[in-house]
Formats: structure tokens, sequence, C-alpha cells
């Protein structure tokens, strides 16, 4: 049975991923921000906010409803979207916790190590 290399990895992972994965283009971005600036839902044609035809907007406030940033509303008889300010909380919680994880001292520099026949080797020449 083929399964996706991403259920290699934990469900939380697997969600936070697909949260960043929903940020991953500048349009959504400036969508959620365009949100959080006016503090206005979106409805209707929203062409004339954004650089970009109406049918793409659509479909990157899908893939934003997918990932749950936004949450459509019916307004008589129109859909208008709204973000979904339990998610947006949930979005800055998961990055807060990645990049406080991810704190390095200043002088932080890597070390190149490659896995030679089972084991690491550091490939600093001697």
């Amino acid at each position: 049975m083929a399964f996706a290399k991403t259920d290699l990895f934990e469900k939380k992972l697997q969600m936070e991923a697909n949260l960043f994965k929903a940020l991953s283009h500048p349009a959504r971005i400036q969508i959620l921000l365009h949100l959080a600036k006016t503090r206005t839902c979106l409805q209707g044609d929203s062409s004339d906010l954004f650089p970009l035809s109406r049918t793409t907007i659509n479909q990157h406030i899908n893939e934003l409803r997918k990932a749950e940033l936004i949450k459509g509303h019916n307004v008589e008889g129109k859909t208008v979207y709204c973000l979904n300010l339990a998610k947006i909380k949930e979005l800055k919680t998961i990055l807060s916790a990645l990049t406080k994880e991810m704190t390095l001292p200043d002088d932080f520099c890597c070390e190149f190590r490659s896995i030679k026949m089972g084991h690491l080797e550091n490939n600093d020449s001697e």
C-alpha cells in the first residue's frame, strides 16, 4: 500500500507543516494581513485589493480555508471570509514554540558531517 512520505512523521508535525504550507504563497500572506489590518471580511470580487485575478484569489482563499486560517460565513446569500481567530492564535503558538526550540547562540556554527558506512564521519580537514 502506497503512502505519502509525510505519513512517516508524527501527526502534530504533519498538521504544523500543512499550516505553513498554507502560508507558502505571498498572496495568502497578503490576504491574511489584509483581513487583520482592515478588521473586515472579504466579500465579492476582491481583485481590486490584490494584483491577481478573481479566480486566482479564490484559489488562494480556498487554500487558506482548507488550513482553517479563514472561515466563510453566509451573509445575505453571499459568502464572506474572515480570519479564524482560534487558528491564528494556534499558528502563533506553533511558530513561537518552533522558534524557541531553534534558539541558538550568536556564535553558532554547524559542522559538516556525512554518513558513511553506518556511522557519522566528520569531514573537517585535519
